[in-house]
């Protein structure tokens, strides 16, 4: 009987969606597409995360993996990055991706909740939230509430069309996101619901919440599913008593991998565990979606951090490889092939998965110069002036770096404080490093000594991410967030030179000397052929790398992540231009690129 029913399951996973409508409804225990029952085995990739020129490589890839249904964030912040400019282009074209499932034959199940964690910056929340004197996310504040509903219309615009109640391949819709570990206002929760049907979208909803956490973030008429276990009975129990007393059971988050952060061990779930926790899904027959199927990389200053209190300030690496079974640079990997294989027991007979297909060769880059150097001091930007230190947000900056600067009048001999660093911090006096400040490690002040004269001390601070996950969510303002004090009397006047990085830095000087400050290093390599490769910045300190325009990410040599993945479409022949901004090994200045990742090593 299981056979049979395992058989009929997977007979209508294999349905290609057309242009006509279809029908997707929660029934009894069953989803049922078309009338007949349906199990999601469904894998997460962001499309945020993965070069637009290799989303189609990357469907296809989920697919031969075995997977009939992909799961997406939609990131508020990427979407909506200043105050009501919109921007459904390019890496952030959702509709695009959906309907480039669509046409790999593959169901869509959209997670488009205002808030998403996802390591991702602010958990996908805009910065300029932060701004809104007294506002709070996850909550039923009126000012927040307004924002969240115009995001929710204009991305309504973008995925309702694409519904499989209009021919699309989008099943179902996510409201909030485990919401249940956060808080227990069922109103707030509703209001979501309520604002998602205004938009549009008509599918069955779907909550997520860990085990214990079902009951305080289900909504009544949507689907509770659950992550952090795979224990059968539990999931049916809860999910039966937080449901009219039935099912669908649909693990939303089940994890052949873990997320990395910078300075710890790079997390491993080993194949043996997964073969086995995937059989044992899907042998009872529940709904699976494996967060993440494909991790891909978190690009630019886009990664979020962990809190729960003082000292535990966690941001992540910049490489989302996951150590899923499709690696960061859409490799098929041990795991993903032994999950194929568990995928296949549950094959009609005489039905084969799609052939695993071929991936972008990979190349080396001899190592080469970066001839062309500046330091930051020697082209400031214009400052901002102000009595007190302003954070990144009352800057109107969104990520990047400030650097603080005010002039003191010495002697001072005593220890400077910096209330509330978000996050890093690098301190000169008269122009020579003296110290560095991290948030990571509770360190927030240092001793300094000003000679009898006017001193210039100066405070580079680079936002490290912001928190992403937790109760913490509300206290996210960046830079220097309270006052600074130098032997106990606060410092005044402040000089504030802004370093977004929107765009990759370029400079012609060929500057000499050890240099204190952070620098720009710039040169260029030419190519004859193209192919994925992974720059080799083991020799350097902390910063990111830009390549033809594209911000590659953040390096920092504490590890685990060694390497920065670069994707082929980004490269052209003949030459191409690198950008460093390094903030610790100044005097670095040769670079290059080698085949495979370096993610587990730690300094």
């Amino acid at each position: 009987m299981r056979n049979f029913l395992a058989a009929l399951l997977f007979a209508a996973c294999v349905v290609v969606p057309g242009a006509q409508a279809h029908t997707f409804k929660i029934s009894g225990n069953h989803f049922r597409l078309d009338g007949k029952p349906f199990q999601i085995i469904s894998g997460e990739m962001h499309f945020a995360r993965i070069p637009r020129a290799y989303w189609r490589a990357r469907l296809r890839m989920a697919k031969a993996m075995g997977l009939n249904t992909i799961c997406t964030y939609v990131f508020w912040n990427q979407e909506e990055p200043e105050p009501g400019k919109f921007n459904f282009k390019g890496n952030a074209d959702v509709a695009a991706f959906v309907r480039m499932a669509q046409q790999e034959g593959l169901w869509v199940l959209i997670r488009p909740s205002a808030y998403a964690c996802a390591e991702w910056e602010f958990g996908g929340y805009p910065y300029w939230l932060l701004n809104i004197k007294g506002l709070k996310v996850r909550s039923r504040d009126p000012k927040f509430l307004k924002l969240m509903k115009a995001y929710y219309e204009q991305l309504g615009k973008q995925l309702a069309p694409l519904q499989v109640t209009h021919g699309g391949p989008i099943l179902m819709v996510q409201i909030e996101n485990e919401y249940g570990s956060y808080g227990d206002d069922k109103k707030y929760l509703s209001i979501n619901e309520r604002m998602m049907r205004d938009a549009g979208f008509n599918v069955p909803f779907y909550t997520l919440d860990g085990i214990d956490n079902v009951s305080k973030g289900s909504v009544e008429g949507a689907l509770p599913a659950v992550d952090g276990s795979i224990d059968i009975t539990q999931i049916e129990k809860v999910v039966r008593e937080n449901h009219d007393g039935h099912g669908p059971f649909f693990i939303g988050e089940w994890y052949p991998g873990w997320f990395d952060s910078w300075g710890k061990p790079f997390n491993t779930v080993s194949t043996k565990t997964c073969v086995e926790q995937l059989n044992t899904i899907l042998s009872h027959g529940l709904s699976v979606n494996m967060y993440m199927a494909h991790g891909g990389t978190t690009r630019g200053f886009m990664n979020g951090a962990n809190y729960s209190g003082p000292g535990t300030y966690s941001p992540q690496i910049s490489s989302y490889d996951y150590d899923a079974p499709i690696d960061e640079a859409g490799h098929p990997t041990r795991k993903f092939f032994a999950l194929r294989k568990v995928i296949e027991k549950y094959l009609p007979p005489g039905t084969r998965l799609p052939k695993v297909p071929p991936v972008e060769r990979v190349i080396t880059i001899p190592k080469f110069k970066l001839g062309y150097v500046t330091d930051l001091i020697h082209d400031l930007p214009s400052p901002i002036r102000s009595e007190n230190p302003l954070t990144f947000e009352a800057l109107h900056q969104a990520y990047g770096y400030v650097m603080y600067r005010s002039r003191v009048r010495g002697p001072v001999s005593g220890k400077l404080v910096i209330d509330r660093l978000r996050d890093y911090g690098i301190v000169f006096v008269n122009g020579k490093r003296v110290d560095v400040l991290n948030r990571m490690l509770a360190q927030d002040s240092c001793s300094i000594d000003l000679p009898d004269s006017m001193n210039t001390l100066d405070i580079f601070v680079e936002n490290l991410g912001r928190i992403n996950y937790g109760k913490y969510i509300n206290d996210n303002h960046q830079g220097i967030t309270k006052e600074v004090t130098l032997d106990g009397h606060e410092v005044k006047g402040w000089e504030m030179y802004r370093f977004p990085f929107k765009s990759q830095p370029r400079t012609n000087s060929r500057l000499k000397g050890e240099f204190q400050y952070p620098v720009i290093r710039e040169g260029s390599f030419t190519l004859r052929r193209l192919g994925d490769t992974f720059l080799d910045m083991r020799d350097w300190g902390k910063g990111c790398v830009w390549i033809n325009g594209h911000n590659l990410g953040r390096y920092w040599n504490i590890g685990p992540q060694q390497t920065i993945y670069v994707p082929a479409p980004w490269l052209k022949k003949g030459k191409n231009t690198v950008t460093v901004f390094e903030e610790l090994k100044t005097g670095q200045d040769e670079i290059g690129a080698i085949r495979t990742p370096i993610l587990n090593e730690l300094r």
